[in-house]
């Protein structure tokens, strides 16, 4: 008997007009489909309310990932279009499939390999591009026809309107009169801080529900919408990666702008002032404005609310410039009361715990240790979950065998063929999971060699306090600097990609904040 092939299934529905249901149809033909080419299904990879455009779906990458681990000869899609739609990713991620030694099959496109086929998937595929994009001109068509009739298009409309029946904007007064404050207060030369203050103080919500913040009082402060003028099409295109620049525009002669085409909240004159203000204020120059380098961005977070800190630099006159990492809620919402920590000392403290905990010979012996018992504790629990899988798979192999018999020996039930259909797919499930593990559990001992060779090329620029050369690696050896009111905390996270799944080992360290001014001080 040939031996099967196995396969797993990749399903997708987009959000244009297609349903949950879709995917059980894609399902049930590729099942179909398998049946009859002993095709052998392990596991079903689906994405939901995601287009086939973008590369951004979970499952897919998920799927990508996994052909990796040699547990599944085939891919099979129901159409090609539920792959990509976009000929670039097809391909790359084809080639991908293709280097791991897997198949993609269209069970609707009988594409055999032949050079005809070649072309014939190419033409499909150009297809599934040239309906993607059509399907957006058409959408977009619809969309402009509702905005020269200056209707509401979907989603939230802005703080101070609401949308009636027939799709047109009426004002919200309440609201309405919350967006005048915030104009009054800018021209009237209140920062956003002040105003943050002001609208949270008095329990005002954004149009979300949520407490204001500068993002939040610089987009109400940038729609013109507020002056009368019904405003389509102002946000920038997508990028070839599907990524959109939120603070670009594009050019006037694509939008579409109908002066009068809704409630005016705000005079004309009031929303030029504040745009003429606004452009003032970007092109200020001020002390905030030099450029600084900030060792720790995106790996500070403020210990006593959770949110990230950011850079921040200030000349007080007649003294010498203040750099520092101060709380993000406490800038942009006001919201904690942590006081920001000066850059100097929390950088010097993080590298100086780098150099003796990790890039430190004398740490390396140490550190080797916890690795490999950091090793032996993973494969300890995953052979553990291993055998519990193993003894379930061997029960149910046992069920399988004792339905068998039973037939053979003329005891048939209808309940059978059901029951046979539910433990072959447990077995297939639990023979993916034991090899997955058996894969992911392949993981070497390491040697002080491998470590010291690792660290070797960044010792020196933390020993020279280089900082734009440690900038480049610090990510790979920090997880996270947390400040709290009394102390700092750093979380060390040494990656070996050496390692399977690039294991991970944690080493904290911790210092009172005054004793890290005190050691800080003395060394200046």
């Amino acid at each position: 008997m040939t031996e099967k092939k196995k396969a797993v299934i990749y399903a997708r529905y987009s959000s244009d007009n297609q349903r949950e249901e879709s995917i059980d149809a894609q399902v049930r033909a590729i099942e179909d489909y398998a049946k009859k080419n002993n095709i052998e299904i392990l596991k079903t990879y689906a994405d939901r309310a995601k287009s086939a455009t973008s590369d951004k779906r979970p499952q897919f990458q998920q799927m990508i990932k996994d052909s990796a681990l040699g547990i599944f000869d085939i891919v099979i899609v129901h159409k090609l279009d539920r792959f990509s739609r976009d000929k670039y990713d097809s391909v790359s991620y084809k080639r991908k499939l293709k280097a791991n030694g897997i198949r993609l099959i269209s069970v609707t496109e009988n594409l055999d390999g032949s050079p005809e086929s070649v072309i014939l998937e190419s033409v499909i595929e150009g297809m599934a591009e040239y309906y993607s994009k059509n399907l957006a001109r058409e959408v977009m068509k619809g969309m402009k026809e509702n905005a020269l009739q200056c209707k509401h298009l979907g989603g939230l409309p802005p703080l101070g309107y609401d949308v009636d029946a027939n799709k047109n904007y009426v004002t919200n007064e309440a609201e309405a009169e919350i967006v005048r404050k915030i104009f009054d207060m800018y021209i009237n030369g209140y920062g956003y801080s002040e105003i943050i203050d002001y609208c949270n103080n008095k329990g005002y919500k954004t149009k979300m529900g949520n407490s204001f913040g500068k993002n939040s009082i610089y987009s109400i402060l940038d729609n013109e919408k507020y002056s009368g003028v019904y405003v389509f099409n102002k946000s920038s295109k997508k990028d070839a990666f599907g990524r959109r620049n939120s603070h670009s525009s594009k050019d006037e002669s694509e939008m579409i702008k109908k002066d009068g085409g809704m409630p005016a909240i705000i005079t004309k004159e009031v929303f030029q002032k504040a745009k003429e203000m606004m452009a003032v204020r970007k092109k200020a120059p001020g002390a905030n404005k030099a450029k600084e380098m900030y060792l720790l961005t995106g790996l500070i977070y403020c210990g006593h609310c959770g949110s990230a800190m950011q850079g921040n630099r200030r000349k007080p006159k007649d003294k010498p410039k203040y750099v520092s990492y101060r709380c993000g809620c406490r800038v942009q919402k006001r919201g904690c009361d942590n006081k920001e920590i000066r850059k100097e000392y929390v950088e010097e403290f993080v590298l100086t715990e780098l150099e003796k905990n990790i890039l430190n010979d004398k740490a390396v012996p140490i550190l080797v240790e916890k690795i490999n018992k950091h090793i032996e504790e993973q494969s300890k629990h995953e052979k553990e979950s291993t055998e519990t899988m193993i003894r379930e798979l061997n029960e149910v192999r046992k069920q399988i065998d004792n339905i068998v018999v039973a037939i053979t020996n003329g005891f048939y039930q209808s309940e059978f063929k059901a029951k046979m259909e539910e433990l072959e797919e447990r077995k297939s499930r639990l023979e993916l999971s034991i090899k997955e593990i058996e894969v992911k559990n392949n993981i070497p001992s390491i040697t002080e060699e491998q470590v010291k060779n690792m660290f070797a090329m960044f010792k020196g620029y933390v020993l020279e306090r280089n900082i734009p050369e440690c900038k480049k690696f610090i990510q790979s050896y920090v997880h996270k600097v947390i400040v709290y009111k009394d102390r700092v905390e750093v979380i060390f996270n040494v990656a070996f990609n050496f390692l399977q799944e690039k294991d991970v080992v944690s080493i904290r360290a911790s210092a009172r904040k005054k004793t890290l001014f005190k050691i800080c001080r003395n060394i200046a």
